[in-house]
């Protein structure tokens, strides 16, 4: 395990450290000391040449504070003008703290409408890398203060999964307020629970081993974070989830020691477009398909034609995201269509050579080329 980590850690140039709400914050609101020691830590490292990225919650844990508000919030409007309240005063905390080592930060917001309109997430992208080359620090949180639940990210840890891919990070540091991911949940099985150093795949026991709850002052819970490990190593990060709140912690980190837990990258690894297409986008639809089409999908890398086309659910139009499965409901993969809904109910089913003769027209013979089609189970059900 030591030389797994070795061979990342020489090799992390472009980290993304993602700092939660548990860390960050307490019942008096922002932690002043800990993003002193995590600046600290940051700034050090940058000047032997490693670039940074922050995705920083505590925007509305911030405003709560400076607004004297006891209790849990009652509504989203609430939770957007305590977030509109906070995020400058997290942003004047974090200036004044690089600001002592000379270093500069810039405040990006966003919303998931902004990275799943294309156009819009390779601007963020070339934004993203130009700060860089100017060795600014990004720190990046949703827009809190617009979002709605169709724009939301849900969590910062989805966040951070994101811009790992956009920043084509080499590690994903997952600072949390426990010391990684335990085989059980410490909280209520602390006896018996053991932390589990390395993962090399994320299976179905890692994920029952996750708990779901979320930090009083948080958004996600375990769960959330192996879910982000899951579609950073898919991209080929590895990603480490580390107490945030340990003194050292990123120097003990980038010095070898075993701390957290690690999650090692996929030996397949997706492209960037693929990525975007199967953790960004959400599914307007699903596409049914019968054995023959899934091996060719899973097992020859194929387009989908109508041919193994079953049924579909949902309506969506050309071009929409829509995941495709097996007849049993499994998940295999998710892709861009040629067609939309109602014109797929015409043509399932059918071979290429008919669709000119249903519809009247034939654009395409595939209903989602394999170079719009991300696979996300390679596993034939």
């Amino acid at each position: 395990m030591a030389i797994e980590r070795n061979d990342i850690l020489k090799n992390a140039r472009r980290i993304l450290v993602k700092i939660g709400s548990g860390v960050l914050t307490t019942p008096d609101g922002i932690d002043r000391g800990i993003i002193k020691n995590l600046v600290d830590e940051i700034a050090d490292l940058a000047s032997k040449g490693l670039s940074f990225v922050m995705v920083s919650s505590g925007a509305i844990a911030s405003g709560r504070s400076r607004i004297g508000f006891k209790g849990k919030f009652q509504s989203l409007p609430q939770k957007q003008a305590a977030a509109a309240i906070g995020q400058g005063n997290l942003m004047e905390i974090y200036s004044k703290s690089f600001g002592r080592h000379e270093l500069i930060v810039a405040q990006i917001l966003l919303t998931m409408s902004d990275l799943t309109n294309r156009q819009r997430y390779l601007n963020t992208r070339n934004t993203l890398g130009t700060l860089m080359d100017w060795k600014v620090i990004p720190i990046i949180n949703e827009n809190d203060t617009v979002s709605v639940d169709e724009i939301k990210f849900g969590d910062n840890d989805t966040l951070a999964s994101m811009m790992a891919n956009i920043m084509e990070a080499n590690l994903l540091i997952n600072l949390t307020n426990t010391e990684g991911l335990y085989d059980r949940n410490p909280h209520s099985d602390s006896s018996d629970a053991k932390l589990i150093p390395i993962v090399r795949e994320i299976t179905e026991e890692i994920e029952a081993a996750a708990s779901s709850e979320a930090d009083p002052v948080g958004m996600g819970g375990m769960k959330s974070k192996i879910m982000a490990a899951r579609k950073v190593t898919a991209f080929g990060i590895p990603c480490i989830i580390a107490p945030g709140k340990k003194k050292g912690i990123l120097h003990d980190i980038f010095n070898g020691k075993e701390t957290g837990t690690l999650f090692l990258p996929s030996e397949e690894h997706m492209k960037s477009k693929k990525y975007w297409i199967a953790f960004t986008l959400r599914s307007r639809g699903k596409l049914y398909l019968d054995e023959g089409a899934v091996e060719a999908i899973i097992g020859k890398g194929k387009s989908l034609l109508p041919s193994g086309i079953i049924r579909t659910e949902g309506q969506f139009s050309i071009g929409d995201p829509v995941t495709c499965v097996d007849v049993k409901g499994n998940s295999i993969a998710k892709g861009l269509v040629n067609y939309s809904s109602a014109d797929i109910n015409r043509i399932k089913g059918l071979r290429t050579t008919r669709i000119e003769q249903v519809l009247g027209s034939k654009p395409y013979d595939e209903i989602i080329h394999r170079d719009n089609m991300a696979v996300t189970n390679r596993t034939k059900k």
